[in-house]
């Protein structure tokens, strides 16, 4: 993942927290396509909020999926 945010030009935690979890998310998508996937989303929220990503609960899971355009559930 740090290699895929690196070619992204996100380096840092910070650079992460300047674009959002979404930002980047969206980034990494056009970039990567599919081999990203919503967990990444989810690990990169986690990381900004300081967390395992396991810990976030459903409902900023669903609006995270919402504001990247995945409304699966």
């Amino acid at each position: 993942m740090a290699r895929m945010l690196a070619e992204i030009d996100i380096f840092s935690e910070e650079d992460l927290r300047s674009f959002g979890a979404i930002g980047a998310y969206h980034r990494l998508r056009f970039r990567f396509g599919r081999h990203v996937t919503i967990l990444a989303l989810y690990a990169m929220e986690a990381a900004i909020r300081g967390c395992d990503w396991r810990a976030l609960d459903a409902e900023t899971k669903e609006h995270l999926r919402g504001q990247a355009g995945q409304n699966r559930h």
